[in-house]
């Protein structure tokens, strides 16, 4: 094998199949590459997820007040958006490779500072760099995939991306109940599995980043029809997700069930949602981004209006997390369908802002109206943005929901289309 042939068998960017003497080799690199940008999210994520459940905890016992741990955890979303907004300048300067590490660095760094911390400002300075080690994550690993794929394939890899930050999630949950009670030694814990996160990436060959283009801005994604559908998906689809996470047990629990069944219900629902994903995924390859995204908002309005008549509901919750927790993905492909490889990073990180806006805006639009009405308005106000978006993919989508042709059949196509031999 020559060098040429290894150099392009391992480079981390957007290649046809067809383009190979051998396909089996290119889909040999591009599982390995996939493999390996899982393996490392999924330890990551599995600290995130412990550190947002034990912190909490934490402070609790240090007897602090709720409004200020509110504070605390608010300060981590907020290091999100100053994530999501630093990534563009980030990787097409760094590269993935690099950008990764240097994420998982500021995740170390702000869990081993967990141990001597103090006072409100430490504990929301210290969550706060976690809140951009995440997004960062975040942005990485999705436009890398998304770099890595093409438009027929996308959404298999954005499923499986999914599947494995979803059991990351879980296993977060987990490793908060076998975890000591020292502070101290509880964070070399969290620390010992973050620096697993680091074996994975360090072996990953990637090629260099792509260079940045002038308009390649968030600002500059909004203006292009399809990415403000994507957008606008993308909001409605934290508004949902972050009232779920924020309010669902709330709504459980005042339907008179204690916690040990919230948590089964709970468990049931974000178990429909890693199990929706692949299906969704592979639906939206094969039949076409408006087509399936249109189907999630019919299933998400038939779930909501279920709840709300207090009937079925365990079908509802099933219903509600296959269809809910599958919507983001779509909406990432939808809006990064047929885009050149150097917009794909600002491509994500407006639709991870918009995601973000939606999770903080939800819970608490949702919460007010509950407060005011009743426990009801939670499905209902689901509902409504699950209509609105329907409405909106009905009228704008009707041309443009047509599946993804693969390259290698498009020669065939146009020549059948005109006539030729």
């Amino acid at each position: 094998m020559t060098k040429g042939v290894m150099m392009a068998e391992f480079a981390f960017a957007e290649v046809d199949a067809s383009e190979y003497f051998a396909p089996h080799r290119f889909m040999k690199s591009l599982i390995h590459q996939v493999v390996l940008l899982l393996a490392g999210l999924l330890f990551l994520t599995t600290v995130f997820a412990t550190l947002n459940t034990i912190v909490p905890l934490w402070l609790s016992h240090d007897s602090i007040p709720t409004w200020l741990i509110g504070m605390v955890s608010a300060s981590f979303f907020v290091g999100n958006l100053a994530g999501t907004l630093l990534a563009g300048e980030m990787i097409p300067r760094m590269g993935y490779k690099t950008s990764f590490v240097i994420s998982c660095l500021l995740c170390l760094g702000s869990t081993a500072c967990l141990i001597p911390v103090g006072g409100l400002a430490g504990w929301m300075s210290v969550r706060f760099i976690a809140g951009i080690s995440c997004a960062l994550v975040w942005v990485v690993v999705e436009s890398a995939l998304l770099r890595l794929g093409t438009n027929s394939t996308r959404g298999g890899l954005l499923a499986a991306y999914m599947v494995v930050y979803y059991i990351a999630t879980v296993l977060g949950q987990l490793l908060v109940t076998v975890l000591p009670d020292d502070r101290m030694r509880a964070s070399l814990w969290i620390v010992a599995i973050g620096v697993a996160s680091l074996l994975p990436i360090v072996v990953l060959r990637c090629g260099p980043p792509d260079p940045p283009r002038p308009f390649a801005t968030i600002w500059a994604m909004l203006f292009r029809k399809r990415p403000r559908l994507s957008v606008l998906g993308s909001v409605i689809s934290g508004i949902v997700l972050g009232s779920i996470y924020g309010l669902m047990p709330l709504f459980l629990v005042h339907k008179g069930m204690s916690n040990t069944w919230v948590g089964y219900w709970m468990a049931l629902l974000i178990g429909a949602g890693i199990v929706g994903q692949w299906p969704f995924g592979r639906m939206a390859d094969v039949k076409g981004r408006y087509y399936v995204l249109k189907l999630q908002s019919w299933l998400i309005i038939a779930a909501c209006l279920l709840l709300a008549l207090d009937i079925w509901l365990g079908v509802a919750l099933v219903i509600l997390g296959c269809a809910s927790f599958s919507l983001y993905p779509v909406t990432l492909t939808l809006g990064c369908d047929r885009l050149p490889k150097e917009y794909l990073v600002p491509m994500n990180q407006t639709l991870l802002l918009s995601f973000t806006v939606g999770s903080l805006a939800g819970p608490m639009g949702t919460s007010s109206m509950m407060e005011q009405f009743s426990d009801a308005m939670m499905p209902v106000c689901m509902a409504v943005m699950a209509g609105l978006y329907l409405m909106i993919l009905i009228v704008h989508g009707r041309r443009q929901g047509r599946p993804a042709l693969p390259a290698r059949f498009k020669g065939i196509w146009m020549k059948r289309r005109h006539g030729m031999p």
